[in-house]
């Protein structure tokens, strides 16, 4: 139980890490450039899974032996594409049919959605990539 809690805490820095990235790119190319947040949003979020897959490798999972890294990120990108529907289904549903009204609510619609990742994430990651 100790490693897992342990295991759980590394998760959240990295994901604290990815969520930086993510949420930085995201904002600022929203706010500088004024690109559509759901398309920045997916750009922020591809780049931030190849920072989290590399973090997340390294210190959060221990990849199992018998498959190739080339396996391994394969799958962490299916797992973080099948996130990143989640992701835009979340904010869509936050920022356009539930705050509507309230300016800039794509910002709390990324808070929420992330959240909800997360914990895909990391239930997805420890089942599929973590040996056993």
């Amino acid at each position: 139980m100790k490693k897992l809690i342990i295991q759980m805490f590394k998760f959240g820095i990295v994901g604290a890490i990815a969520f930086v990235v993510d949420y930085g790119i995201m904002a600022f190319l929203t706010e500088v450039f004024g690109v559509p947040y759901l398309i920045s949003s997916t750009l922020s979020f591809c780049i931030s899974v190849v920072v989290n897959y590399l973090l997340s490798m390294k210190y959060v999972f221990e990849g199992k032996e018998d498959v190739k890294k080339q396996t391994e990120f394969i799958t962490f990108v299916i797992l973080s594409v099948i996130g990143l529907g989640i992701n835009q289904i979340v904010m869509y549903l936050v920022a356009d049919v539930w705050l509507a009204e309230i300016n800039k609510s794509y910002l709390i619609a990324k808070l929420v959605a992330t959240v909800v990742v997360m914990i895909w994430n990391f239930v997805s990651r420890k089942l599929l990539l973590e040996k056993k």
